[in-house]
Formats: C-alpha cells, structure tokens, sequence
C-alpha cells in the first residue's frame, strides 16, 4: 500500500487563514469528485470558516474529560475506518488530551498517511521546533506545543498562506479572529506590528529553505552540475596563510550591498600542505566568519582549485573570493599561476574576485615535513663520491671495460645513493658515474672522448634514467617518512583526545608531556596581563614543566598563541617546520583543557550555589515551622499561666509548665543541631579523641526520649573506644531518638561488639561498634544515601506534602560527628523488618581503669 502525501498551510501567526485556505482547497477536490472528509477542524467562532465546514463531511470528534473540562480530540480510528482520499485535519502540531494512543497529532496523522490516505493539515511558525526559542525572544511567549522540523520537512507540499501584518491587525481589530474583550490586549502584546513582521520574516526564511532543498533534490535527480543561484552566496578561499582575514571582511563588505545573502568560507586541505599554515589563524578566520554570520568549511583535495570550484558549486555559490598568489614570480614559472588562475579560468557562471594583500609573492613553501634530514643527505652526497669510483676500480679489476656491465653497476649504485640521500645525491651520482663510464669503458678508453655515436646516446640514456629514477626513489622515501610522521602524529593526537575525554590529565602533566615529546628543555603556559602600571612584563605563568622555563615570549625558543590571553613558549631548541602543526595541536588541547577547567569551575560554583541555596531554603523553612511552632506553644502555655482571672489546678500548671519545658528541649535540640551542621560545613570540627566507653555515653543519650522502650545489650570486658565523649553521645542521642520516632511502637535495641578482623575494623585496624535496631518500617536501598543527607527526612522523597517535625538534621550530624571522629555510620535492614544505625569507632589507644571484669550487661530502659 502506497504511503498517503502531506499537504502542510503554513502561517505566520494565528488568523492568517491556514484553516479557511485547507478548508477551501478541501471543497475544491470534493467538487472535483475526491473522497474529502474533516478529521477535525476547529472554527474557533469564526462565522467565515464555519460556514467553509458546511457540506462537508466531519467525522465526529471524541470528547475526552482533563482536569475538570471536556475536549475534543480527532478519532482516529473512525478517519480509518472511513478511509476517504484526502482528510481534513487542522492544528498539526496540537498535543493531545491524556487518554489517546498517541500524545501528538502529528503522530495520529503518521498513522493516517500511513494507511495510505492524503491529508491537508495546518501549522503555525511559531510551533516549529527550531524556532521555538526565536519566537520566544520576539514575542516573549513560550510556546508549548511543537513539531520536529524534519517532520514538516517530510510534507509533499507547503503551501505559505501569507498576509501582510498590518492586514491581519486590521482583521484581528474587526473581530474576526479572537471575541471583541480580548481583541485589545492581543493587539498591544502578541500582535504587535513588530512582532507580526519578524514572524512573517521567519516564516519566508524557513519555507526558502525549504525551497533549496527541493531544488537540491531536483538538481541531483536530473543530474544538473551547473550553479542555480537562488540567493547571493559568497564562498572564501581560504589557504590557512595570514590573508584570510582580508578576504573574509571583503567578502562581508560585498554581501552588505545586498539583504538575504551568505557567507561560507572553506579550507583546502592539499596533502602536500603548506609549511607556514597556522592552526592558529584559521581558528581565528573560523570565529570571524563566525561572527559574521557565516558558515567554516574544511574539504581536502591535492587540485586546491578544483575542490574550491566543487564546492562553490555544491552551494550553489554566486560569487567567490580568492586572494592572489603567494608564489615567487620563478615559482609561478615552474608550477604555474596559482589557485586564483585556475579558479577565474574554470568558474563558468560564478563570479571571482581577487583580492590583493600584503603577503601576494612573498612566496609559498613546500612542505618540508618529508624531509629525510641532514645527516643522510651528506651521507648520500658521501657515496655519490665514493660509491661510482668504487665500483670502477672493482669492474676495472674483475672485469675489464664492459660498457653494458658498467651502465648496469652504476645504474644500481646511483639508486642506491637515491635511496640514502634522495634526489640531488643521486644526481651528483649519476653525472659521476656519466663520467667514469666514459673514461673508463667507453671507447677510446682513458679519454673523455667518445668516437661511437651509439656509445654517447647510451651514456645520455643512462644519465636521463638515472635522474629519472632517482625522482621516483627520493619521492618515495619521502613519500614513506611522511607516512611515519603521520602515523606518529596521529598516534600522538590519539593519546591526547583520549586524556582530554578521560579528564585525568592535567595542565602540569599536559606540559610535561609536550616537553618530552619535542624533547625540549622547559615548556611554560603564559597568560597575557595588564603590564601599564609598569609592574612585570606583561606575563603570568600559569603553569611550567622543566628547567629555567621562560617568563615571555621573547626569552622562548618557540611561541605557539593558544588564543588572545593563552600563549606556550617552549625553550630549549627551535622546532623545524615539520614539528609546527603538531604543536599547534598541542596548542588546540591546551585551549580545551583550560576551558575545560573553567566549565569544571562553573559547575562547581553552580553547585555549591544550590547547596547553599538548599541550606537557606531549609534553614527558613526551620525559621518558618519548626521554630515558630515550638515557640507558638511556649506563648500560648506562658500566657495561660499569666491570665489573671483564670484558676488553675496543681496539675494543669504542671501540664503546662511540662509542655514549655518540652518545647524548649526541641528549640535547644534543633538549633544545636543547625549550629552543628554550620561547624560540619565550615569544617571547624576538631574533636578532642580519648577513651571512652559506649556506657558512659549512652545514658545522656537517652535523656531525650524518656519513656520510650530502650533495651541494651553490652559484651562484658567490653574495651573504650577513642572518642569525643560530647560529641559520641550527640550522635547517639540523633540516632535513638530518630529510631523512637519512626519506630515508636516497637523496642529499640542497642547491641554492642567488639572485633579484631571482620566487619567490626576500620581500615584493617580492631574497631568497636554499636547497633541500633529498630522495628519499624525501613528505609529503601535506594533512599539509604539520601537519608544522611542535610535536611532530608525519611519520606521528603515519597511524600513531600505531608506536614512532619524537624529539619532532616539528625543523621546528617551524627554521620558527619562520627567521621570527625575517625569513625563510620552505616544503615543497614533488620532481618523481618526495620533499620539498624552502626556506629564503628577504633579502639582507644590508651589503657583504661575499671570494667575489667564486669558481667555482661543487659539493661531495660522503661
């Protein structure tokens, strides 16, 4: 089954008329004869599309119940069932009432298409993902319905139903797009003029686009090669030299005299390269272009001009701008004009400008990086001296004068000198083997003179394809130590994209590293400062690697710009050219890394912003409830106390007298805790260690839950633990008394033990500990983390409206004291239900008197 055609009305804004313009197209294939119904459109009480609806046929909507209110949603299975040719189906980017198959009408009209139906649908630019936040800044609304561009894209047709906006204000004045009391306010907000002409723009834009796309698509179908310019495009040149700059801003200043055009630079990548091309300064034409409002390119190619041409093409380019030559007048005689010449000769229907500057003829290097290095080229020149003449002696000796023998001896010592020192070697080589040939083995023998003319053409011979061969051998060992660089630097930018993804990798350890690998003496990152009150020179050392390294550009061997602020000197030895793009690799990553560390020092701030944000927002609410409730109850119990014309009994002043004293245990009992909560943060924690044991602490421990039922089982010879007595019995007193709260109909079990190996140790060393065990409800594995944190209470997370006492301190304080102390607490499930706290402390270094031999104790607290 064929796949349905989308037919999208676009609009710029709501009134346009999209629905009136589908529902009349609608009508016109239904009197055409075409199967039409309305799968939903929505009037919206105009009178004008009301009365478009009448004659057609409109599948009922289904009414779907949200939030007190009923609203009609498209029946999609009935469009289905119905299976007309075309169907009807307004607000295209719609989200749909909770309760239906899908949560977008888009997606419902997916299915529809997809059963083979056609279907007209409307939509208004402001719904348009990637517009969403540009309309936003327009119009200062957010819109909360969207469609994914690549879906509207996907539509057969897109139809613009455009009106100017001074128009649509004069409709919407009229009433014929919203009711007559709100005509007023849409039109000083939403509606503005200002507002309706940057949505119109948009929209024109976006459907232009569009446009290209369907003219791309017929160009590739058709096979067509030749530029349609639809719009003014200019494309840059860009070598990687100095001058890109130029010919950007040139390039700017011709697209100002027209509205709607483009700027794309692009980089020819030649993989003979340029020596001087700076990573630096096409990053620096990149953000320029950038700012532009332009688009960087990079594409490769060994014919700079024809991928410059190829490219200019693919866009659709109507002009494009080259800088002239940098090649040395001898240079253009040898190789040619240049790029530019090339690129005038081929361009055809695209126009090319070129520009001057300062850098044309000052020539263009080769790229050295091939070079096969000094101390081979004089080893080369070496035997091309030695090498011919040895072979003579050997041929004279062995023997005698054979022409052939000798041309072929030679032939393999000057391939062989190729091979060491490449080509210029094994030129000297071949004309010196030329000239032992002919003293030696051509005829008259010990002359220069040479009386058979098939003996000097073969001696020419053997000299031409000496030299020839020597070119292909010195190319191809070139050729080969480029392909050894490469493989080395390639494996060398793999090591730093991997330290730079593992984030494990440093500024410090990053320098070494660059030191090391240019085996270098020093290597420095230098920012650039303020040097006009005439203090320093202008330089801060952010980081260094290496001996004496350099404080300033001018005391460095080699200067790599980072960016405007960022500069790495290097001392030592000067880099050759070969080494340059590699450090300016080098360069990239230590940009990255530097912005890497000021994204990890925003993020940072920014979270300890929350965290102070949530302190303050649970310190108030603290201030709001949990302070005023308890101070609420004072008030009101000291006030009864105080009424004069009211008697009380004995008992009832006791009552009221016990409840402040109550609620003044809880003021204490909480701002402690926030007191202590604000030394954990501030980390002014300095516990004073001792022996102590579990017994000494406890009883003050339970001061606060009196009442509750308490019992405690303690080992007998049970050791003291190195301890902050006050401190261990206000972690204890917060564990207990939570237990009591969450546990109050049930036993709280306090147990304690002793270990040299196990689980009661703390970093392998004998540690004690103490368990305490409630019957409650438990906390969840995955709530255990967030039970310690600050001010977070048991069911925050489950049941965040219920109205409970405290801040969430309690365990956030006892983990924190604990740890203070050089100790652990741990939660773990009681087995057949509940929570039990472990408080593991190390033993106490120093002896303690008495308790040596005491019964194991079992107390019952009432």
């Amino acid at each position: 089954m064929a796949r349905g055609e989308l037919r999208i009305f676009l609009g710029a804004a709501p009134g346009v008329g999209k629905t009136y313009s589908m529902l009349e197209e609608g009508r016109t294939q239904q009197s055409a004869g075409v199967d039409v119904v309305v799968g939903i459109a929505l009037d919206h009480g105009r009178a004008q599309t009301k009365a478009l609806l009448t004659g057609l046929e409109v599948i009922a909507p289904v009414e779907r119940e949200y939030r007190g209110g009923t609203f009609p949603e498209m029946d999609v299975a009935a469009v289905l069932a119905r299976k007309p040719a075309i169907a009807l189906v307004d607000e295209y980017a719609h989200s749909n009432v909770p309760g239906g198959e899908n949560a977008k009408r888009w997606q419902d009209v997916e299915a529809i298409l997809d059963a083979g139906i056609n279907v007209y649908s409307t939509v208004n630019v402001q719904h348009l993902e990637s517009l969403a936040d540009v309309v936003e800044s327009v119009t200062g609304v957010r819109q909360q319905e969207s469609v994914p561009d690549a879906v509207v894209r996907r539509a057969s047709q897109i139809e613009l139903v455009d009106i100017t906006p001074e128009l649509l204000r004069l409709r919407m004045s009229e009433g014929n797009i919203y009711a007559t009391d709100k005509v007023d306010a849409a039109l000083a907000n939403y509606f503005r003029l200002g507002n309706l002409t940057a949505l119109r723009e948009l929209a024109l834009l976006w459907l232009a686009d569009r446009v290209e796309e369907g003219l791309a698509a017929y160009r590739l179908a058709n096979g067509i090669v030749e530029s349609w310019p639809t719009r003014e495009r200019v494309v840059v040149g860009l070598t990687g030299g100095p001058e890109g700059q130029v010919l950007i801003r040139r390039a700017a200043r011709i697209l100002s005299r027209v509205s709607g055009g483009e700027i794309l630079a692009v980089h020819v990548r030649r993989s003979d390269g340029v020596a001087w091309e700076s990573a630096h300064d096409l990053e620096v034409q990149r953000q320029l272009v950038t700012d532009l409002g332009g688009t960087f390119h990079s594409v490769g190619g060994d014919d700079a001009g024809a991928a410059l041409l190829e490219f200019a093409r693919s866009v659709d380019a109507t002009q494009l701008v080259v800088g002239t030559s940098r090649r040395r007048p001898l240079n253009r005689l040898l190789n040619g004009p240049g790029v530019g010449a090339k690129v005038v000769r081929e361009s055809g229907d695209i126009d090319v400008h070129m520009v001057t500057h300062q850098f044309g003829g000052h020539g263009v290097k080769a790229s050295r990086r091939g070079d096969l290095g000094r101390r081979r080229v004089v080893l080369g020149f070496v035997m091309a001296i030695v090498l011919p003449a040895v072979l003579q002696f050997f041929l004279s000796s062995s023997w005698g004068t054979s022409l052939t023998l000798a041309m072929l001896l030679q032939f393999t010592g000057a391939i062989a000198v190729a091979l060491v020192g490449g080509l210029w070697p094994a030129v000297v080589a071949a004309l010196w083997s030329s000239l032992l040939l002919n003293f030696f083995s051509t005829p008259p023998v010990g002359t220069l003179t040479i009386s058979d003319r098939d003996n000097l053409l073969a001696l020419l011979v053997f000299l031409v394809v000496s030299a020839a061969v020597a070119v292909v051998v010195d190319r191809s060992a070139r050729r080969s130590k480029i392909a050894a660089q490469a493989g080395a630097e390639a494996a060398t930018l793999s090591e730093l994209a991997r330290g730079l993804l593992a984030s494990t990798d440093t500024v410090q350890v990053f320098l070494e590293q660059l030191r090391e690998h240019f085996a270098l003496r020093a290597v420095a990152l230098l920012r650039r400062t303020d040097s006009s009150n005439g203090h320093g020179n202008g330089w801060t050392v952010l980081s260094s690697a290496g001996d004496s390294p350099a404080t300033s550009p001018e005391q460095a061997d080699n200067v790599e710009e980072v960016s405007d602020s960022l500069t790495l000197v290097l001392s030592g030895r000067v880099l050759p050219a070969s080494d340059r793009r590699l450090l300016a690799a080098f360069g990239a990553h230590v940009m990255a890394m530097e912005q890497r560390t000021q994204l990890d020092q925003t993020l940072a701030d920014n979270l300890r912003l929350a965290e102070g944000n949530t302190m303050r927002t649970a310190v108030l609410r603290a201030v709001s409830h949990d302070l005023r409730t308890p101070l609420a109850g004072i008030k009101l119990a000291i006030s009864s106390l105080r009424q004069e014309d009211i008697s009380f009994a004995v008992e009832e002043e006791a009552e009221l007298l016990k409840t402040v004293e109550d609620y003044a245990d809880r003021l204490n009992s909480l701002v402690d805790n926030l007191l202590d909560m604000s030394r954990l943060s501030s980390d002014t924690v300095n516990p004073l260690l001792g022996p102590v044991t579990w017994l000494e602490v406890i009883p003050g421990a339970l001061r606060g839950v009196a009442g509750a039922e308490i019992r405690l089982e303690l080992p007998p010879n049970m050791p003291a633990v190195q301890a902050d007595a006050g401190m261990l019995e206000r972690v204890l007193a917060n564990i207990i008394e939570n237990a009591v709260k969450y546990a109050p109909d049930s036993e709280v079990l306090l147990v304690g033990s002793v270990g040299g190996t196990g689980s009661a140790t703390i970093a392998g060393h004998p540690a004690s500990e103490l368990r305490i065990i409630d019957r409650g409800r438990g906390v969840a594995e995955a709530e255990t983390l967030a039970m310690f944190a600050p001010f977070q209470r048991l069911d925050d997370v489950a049941h965040p409206s219920e109205s409970r006492t405290g801040v969430g301190l309690g365990l956030a304080v006892a983990k924190g004291f604990t740890e203070a102390m050089g100790g652990v607490l741990a939660a773990e499930k009681t087995p057949g239900g509940g929570l039990t706290m472990v408080v593991r402390l190390p033993l106490a270094t120093g002896i303690r008197e008495g308790g040596g031999s005491d019964p194991a104790l079992r107390r019952r607290f009432p």
